[in-house]
């Protein structure tokens, strides 16, 4: 999805009026980017994508936790059987399972809320209906095995087209060096190199007195890389507290809304993050309005900054 977002990069000279004029730029490129949002949500590429993420498992925040240290590249997780199933794909061979806790649903006893076999096993005394006829319910847990989909091989899931272009000049150059101006260490690591699966590009939260770490994945499209390393800062900003209370989902609002808004500035075509965003916004694009303080700090910020180093 594309709206030819290559305009010439808006300027804020006059100091005077600096502040106002990013401001009233920022708001109308958001009620841009939430139209964008609500028209990739009806686009027919959109509405296969998610059929087909409808068809993974939403985990628990348990398993969650523990799919990320087994795996902590992860991005679409299923069991061994799904994957052949649901999506035609397998899982090569010497691939190692991730761990995870399954719940055991079956016929519960009303009064204990054991299964039939450990309702006998116990002094429970309830009989006032056979098990044949007592309700389904959570009466435990197994370890299940899953993989992650850069463990297995097969039909291509389909994919959302995200990707920024344009011509990003030396805008990557002068992130990288503005980094440690924002107290944020950036690496650019080669494709060779990458251990994150699919993912462009990840932040790991402040440790202790050390500043937060961004590693992108290097790439021969320099425009999207520049805003992948956008993203990746905005994280770094606004996420880096290991404690931040903000759910996924915002936080990645948060940081895709000031990648579109910096990389549009500097003359990127970012109208697909507009895919991206419908993908964590869900039903409700509105989310990205109520978070354009936040937003419109942090594009400012990094604008401010790296306005600061090409002048």
């Amino acid at each position: 999805m594309s709206d030819a977002q290559t305009e010439p990069a808006v300027a804020f000279e006059d100091s005077n009026s600096r502040i106002e004029s990013m401001t009233e730029t920022i708001e109308a490129w958001v009620e841009d980017l939430i139209t964008h949002v609500e028209e990739a949500r009806g686009s027919k590429a959109f509405q296969e994508w998610l059929d087909v993420q409808s068809r993974f498992h939403d985990y628990s925040y348990r398993n969650t936790l523990l799919i990320q240290l087994q795996c902590p590249e992860a991005t679409k997780v299923a069991g061994y059987r799904a994957w052949q199933e649901e999506f035609d794909r397998h899982v090569q061979e010497g691939e190692s399972a991730i761990w995870i806790w399954a719940p055991i649903i079956t016929k519960q006893c009303p009064e204990c809320e054991n299964s039939p076999s450990y309702h006998e096993r116990n002094d429970c005394e309830y009989d006032e209906t056979p098990p044949e006829e007592w309700s389904d319910g959570l009466v435990g847990f197994r370890p299940a095995s899953v993989f992650d989909v850069s463990q297995t091989e097969g039909e291509p899931l389909p994919e959302l087209e995200t990707a920024a272009t344009g011509d990003a000049g030396t805008l990557v150059t002068v992130l990288e060096d503005t980094a440690s101006e924002l107290d944020v260490e950036v690496r650019i690591v080669d494709a060779d190199e990458w251990i994150h699966g699919q993912a462009e590009g990840i932040c790991k939260p402040r440790q202790s007195n050390e500043p937060p770490l961004v590693e992108v994945r290097d790439r021969a499209n320099e425009a999207d890389l520049a805003v992948t390393l956008v993203h990746e800062l905005a994280h770094a900003l606004l996420h880096s507290a290991i404690s931040d209370p903000l759910a996924r989902s915002e936080q990645e609002l948060e940081a895709e809304a000031v990648a579109y808004i910096v990389g549009r500035h500097y003359s990127l075509d970012t109208s697909n993050s507009s895919f991206y965003l419908a993908a964590w916004a869900g039903d409700d694009p509105e989310a990205i309005r109520e978070r354009l303080g936040r937003i419109s700090r942090t594009a400012e910020q990094l604008i401010d900054v790296v306005d600061s180093r090409t002048a």
